[in-house]
């Protein structure tokens, strides 16, 4: 119907377990699911990876931690760098045994001080590619606080075919205030991740983790038919993934609406606004 399939990401504060997630999703619409899990979880995801094949649900995107990702840059963190390339080169071999094409990584996390692209970062990033290439996954670097990072890494590995861009919409207008990402990297689009939020919070324009709200397309501030009209341009035509939160973040209340939902309503409503966004990514495409 819409050219293009849709897919929502799992999420531990649904209230049900990840395997029924993947059901709800299907019988509610969705064609695809995506999911985030800490290092040591194996279990849970191949768990979801047979409940996907039972549902015909494509597995379309494996996201991997990042707790150690700003150390990857840091020589001086040499023991948590060496954490953060086993665990992304961990997510990867899962991703290749169980057939999920893409993996979505972090390039950094930290709001105390700007990210510093370095050799050595480079090198570990470098490590955990030459990695997926060995593999044959591609592995989607995500727009986040760490911009410098994600411009220094999609530079240094621009002739590598399974490095790509993960553009999270969201990040785009709370992080990265409202740079047209798309227009930047739109050409290594491997996989979006498509919420809203209300921007920066803060009047001095303070960036926090607490902006990242993540709440369904069309209830906050982003103009979706601009976002549309930057999609088609790319020439992206994969899978619409969207990655919501039905719980607010600390001190804030935006998402309170959807906590107190069913969880089934609240997958409906999103399905809802997943066709609503593919309507008018169709309508850029034929313009």
């Amino acid at each position: 119907m819409y050219k293009q399939k849709l897919s929502l990401s799992l999420n531990g504060d649904f209230g049900i377990p990840f395997e029924e997630q993947v059901r709800l999703f299907r019988r509610t619409g969705f064609e695809a699911f995506t999911g985030h899990w800490r290092y040591g979880e194996d279990e849970s995801i191949i768990s979801c990876a047979k409940a996907g094949r039972e549902e015909g649900m494509e597995f379309n995107a494996l996201h991997a931690p990042f707790g150690c990702t700003a150390d990857m840059w840091n020589e001086k963190e040499k023991e948590g760098a060496e954490q953060g390339v086993k665990e992304l080169s961990h997510f990867l071999e899962l991703c290749s045994a169980l057939e999920i094409p893409v993996m979505v990584s972090h390039v950094y996390v930290g709001f105390d001080k700007e990210c510093e692209p370095t050799s050595f970062g480079l090198e570990n990033y470098g490590r955990v590619i030459e990695h997926a290439e060995r593999l044959g996954v591609n592995i989607a670097f995500e727009n986040t606080e760490g911009e410098n990072g994600l411009n220094a890494i999609l530079a240094a590995f621009k002739d590598k075919n399974h490095v790509g861009f993960c553009w999270d919409s969201g990040h785009e207008m709370c992080y990265n205030d409202s740079k047209d990402l798309l227009a930047l990297y739109g050409d290594r689009l491997f996989i979006t991740h498509i919420n809203d939020n209300l921007g920066v919070k803060s009047f001095d324009g303070v960036k926090f983790w607490h902006d990242d709200l993540h709440l369904l397309p069309f209830d906050g501030i982003a103009d979706w038919e601009y976002n549309a009209e930057r999609l088609v341009k790319t020439g992206f035509d994969g899978i619409l993934t969207f990655e919501l939160n039905n719980k607010s973040k600390p001190n804030r209340h935006e998402n309170d609406k959807y906590f107190k939902m069913p969880v089934e309503e609240y997958v409906a409503e999103a399905y809802a606004r997943a066709c609503r966004f593919a309507v008018t990514v169709n309508k850029a495409r034929n313009s």
